[in-house]
């Protein structure tokens, strides 16, 4: 295995971040369908709440819950927390209500009307709120369609993205590595660092200074 390894190498082919410019590019043509208020929603979510795609198919109406500050989302398994211990992240208000996750959220339960149950469901032509919960697969699918719509290869993004997105963008931001570990529920800052690298090669870049 260790002779694969070197022959092949362990770089992975890592798909793009969606940063906060391609999410708001993306949410630009949506209009108040109900298919457009839910991927509004679930887009909005992935990226505030830094959550992979299962993350984001997991949740119950009931494991939101508006608050003074925004949302509390309560995560009760993850990939890295497999004995269900849960974690509790907080999704606050958008300054700018047409990027607003606590809004969209708002707007999604108004407009599905459930009061339990699978949060994110399947949403047929006719805009008919289904019961099922979504696969994971469709949100990387969602995801894939709407960056599409704004010229974007949907080949270079999937469901991940939006997590990747959320710490790339905040690092960007100037968000230190243990800030963002906070909402993504990293257990290493290496992790968060392996995330962020790509974009923020030209911050602080010592090659900038040596006089070239």
């Amino acid at each position: 295995m260790e002779g694969i390894r070197r022959t092949l190498g362990v770089a992975q082919d890592r798909k793009d971040a969606i940063l906060t410019a391609d999410l708001r590019r993306m949410l630009e043509p949506l209009t108040d369908t109900t298919i457009d208020v839910r991927d509004r929603t679930l887009l909005l979510l992935g990226f505030a709440g830094a959550f992979r795609r299962s993350e984001l198919v997991s949740f119950n109406v009931d494991d939101v819950r508006f608050v003074a500050n925004g949302l509390e989302v309560t995560l009760r398994r993850s990939k890295t927390d497999q004995e269900g211990e849960g974690r509790l992240i907080g999704v606050p208000y958008g300054s700018n209500p047409v990027t607003c996750p606590v809004r969209a959220m708002r707007g999604w339960l108004e407009r599905c009307g459930i009061l339990d149950g699978p949060l994110f469901r399947a949403v047929n032509r006719s805009g008919n709120v289904g019961r099922t919960r979504l696969a994971a697969a469709t949100v990387a699918l969602i995801v894939k369609r709407r960056a599409q719509r704004i010229g974007l290869d949907p080949a270079r993004f999937a469901g991940h993205s939006l997590r990747a997105g959320f710490a790339t963008s905040a690092a960007l931001a100037g968000v230190d590595a243990l800030e963002i570990s906070r909402q993504t529920g990293h257990k290493s800052l290496s992790m968060v660092q392996r995330y962020t690298r790509p974009a923020t090669i030209w911050q602080m870049n010592a090659a900038q200074r040596v006089g070239l």
